[in-house]
């Protein structure tokens, strides 16, 4: 029996305890997200570096020095923002084949896969001598993420408690925010080192995450879900949820996973079944929060957070330390999250962050506009207010969009479709991660603060969406999910029209099939009846010659 760390929580299928196995399981399976996090905060440190930006973008160097060049344009590199954007391109590769081996061999080996892919890839940035295997090394980083982030949210909400299930998700970004915090603080220090090759410690610490991944993925227990999707083995999958739910009373919970996992036997693509008109809200959504989730604009601050403060006139360890500030505001608004996401929803997280996003972003917009020339830098005065409104953003994106971006996607989808669901959330993320990426040095030099507003907009839209057209999930099972759905104001009409015409489908079958069944019986009766007819007709002529014979006798 796992130790238990909590009291009993609801009957029924929500029986159970929060489980020390449970717990140690899903710390392990969320270093997924701890090296996400700390290739994204590490990305924007070392490019911040001048002996870095010297070795592999000279140009970028020497534009520093020059007076003529804009403020907004100094860091404006299609070189430069390839580096930082290649990690996405392959993870977008990766993420598809990354679905069906989760869904073929379980999630277990995609986490194992993704550890080891992305500790490659960090001997080779760190040993880098030229910026194509400094890319070469990015790109296998992108396996390592694409195999994680496929993975990582899934298990999490498949291990996790129904009434818990928003917090232990969270989990996953909030080891992110770890990550990041941790690149944060160590390209803070390496920056120091005189002798030039901070940048390659920065680079190679990543080492560190990804070995405790791999090594550790390798003593994970897999999902119980995955074990009833994959076998028919339904006891090995009753004693894993006994001992990760720490009671002998699991049977409710198993009877709805086979229950649900039963539509998931008969078709192996389920790329396929999800365009299936029955599932189009869960579709939707697998493509719309991955999206809105980038262009709210976090990812530029993440990656680029040195370069912008350097671009508003802070100095080298000036604008690391003020990243290693976000780092902590994003890392300490997602603990938050974890322990009010279950308590006041979804829902009214992202109307919270979003309002909040939404003025903090004009408000620095407002700041560079009047304030911030092609030449020169902010007063203090204004540079920290636009380090304390950037925090403020960060803040409101951390309990918000930051995890529920990857909590709501993971929640959503029917078992029969959920690796494939989860696969389209991670390549939509990913495919705008890199239009981002690639676009905002860009799009900075000649936008300049109107970036801002520009990301200020879609927070709008976003907030809106949601508001509109995403239910409340809260403490609802996993199997029972398709409820919120069929109860939504907007939803409803859809998946209602499209269970009426499977139920008139099913009718018709079910008529035609009665139909052919009737047809099947008349004609087996017909074929009893002359066979029955022959049968006396042979009888009678048999009566006949035996009294026939009888007479001549």
């Amino acid at each position: 029996m796992a130790v238990e760390l909590a009291i009993i929580s609801e009957s029924g299928q929500n029986n159970g305890k929060i489980t020390l196995y449970v717990v140690l399981s899903c710390m392990m399976a969320a270093m997924g997200g701890v090296i996400f996090g700390y290739d994204i905060g590490i990305t924007g440190g070392v490019t911040s570096m001048e002996p870095f930006l010297k070795k592999f973008f000279h140009k970028v160097y020497l534009k520093k020095a020059d007076v003529k060049v804009s403020n907004y344009c100094v860091f404006d590199s299609q070189l430069l923002t390839s580096f930082t954007s290649s990690l996405y391109v392959a993870g977008l590769v990766t993420s598809f084949f990354a679905s069906y081996i989760t869904r073929a061999f379980g999630r277990k080996p995609s986490i194992i896969a993704g550890g080891a892919a992305f500790l490659a890839g960090t001997a080779l940035g760190g040993a880098a001598f030229n910026v194509y295997m400094l890319i070469l090394g990015r790109l296998l980083l992108g396996v390592g993420v694409g195999f994680a982030n496929q993975a990582v949210p899934l298990y999490l909400s498949e291990m996790a408690l129904p009434r818990l299930r928003g917090a232990t998700n969270n989990g996953f970004q909030l080891s992110i925010g770890i990550g990041a915090l941790s690149a944060n603080l160590i390209n803070y220090g390496t920056e120091k080192i005189q002798v030039g090759w901070g940048w390659r410690i920065s680079l190679a610490m990543a080492a560190v995450p990804a070995s405790v991944l791999t090594l550790g993925a390798l003593f994970l227990p897999e999902t119980p879900n995955s074990l009833i999707q994959r076998s028919q083995d339904h006891q090995k999958a009753k004693l894993l949820l006994q001992r990760i739910r720490g009671t002998e009373d699991v049977q409710a919970e198993l009877d709805d996973l086979v229950k649900a996992s039963s539509p998931s036997k008969p078709s192996q693509k389920s790329c396929k079944l999800i365009l299936k008109g029955r599932y189009r809200p869960q579709l939707v959504m697998a493509i719309a929060i991955p999206f809105f989730q980038q262009v709210t604009g976090i990812n530029v601050i993440a990656f680029y957070a040195p370069l912008l403060f350097r671009t508003i006139g802070l100095g080298e360890s000036a604008s690391l330390l003020s990243a290693v500030m976000t780092g902590v505001v994003g890392t300490g608004s997602t603990f938050i999250s974890m322990f009010i996401v279950d308590k006041l929803g979804r829902r009214t997280l992202f109307m919270i962050g979003g309002i909040q996003m939404f003025a903090s972003q004009c408000i620095v917009g407002g700041i560079m506009a009047f304030h911030l020339k092609d030449h020169g830098g902010l007063s203090k005065g204004y540079s920290f207010v636009v380090l304390v409104m950037i925090c403020t953003y960060v803040a409101g994106f951390g309990w918000s969009w930051g995890p529920l971006g990857w909590l709501v996607p993971s929640e959503i989808f029917p078992l029969e479709i959920r690796s494939a669901g989860q696969s389209i959330t991670v390549a939509v993320s990913f495919i705008f991660t890199f239009i981002v990426a690639q676009t905002f040095l860009y799009m900075l030099c000649h936008f300049r603060s109107g970036i801002f507003f520009f990301f200020g907009g879609w927070v709008v839209v976003m907030t809106i969406f949601v508001y509109y057209f995403l239910p409340e999930t809260k403490n609802v099972p996993l199997e029972q999910m398709e409820k919120v759905w069929q109860e939504h104001r907007f939803w409803k009409r859809i998946v209602g029209e499209m269970n009426d015409r499977q139920h008139k489908d099913e009718n018709l079958r079910g008529a035609e099939e009665f139909d052919n069944r009737k047809t099947r019986v008349d004609e087996h009766t017909a074929k009893e009846q002359d066979v029955k007819q022959e049968q006396n007709i042979t009888l009678e002529l048999e009566r006949i010659f035996s009294f026939t014979h009888f007479t001549k006798e």
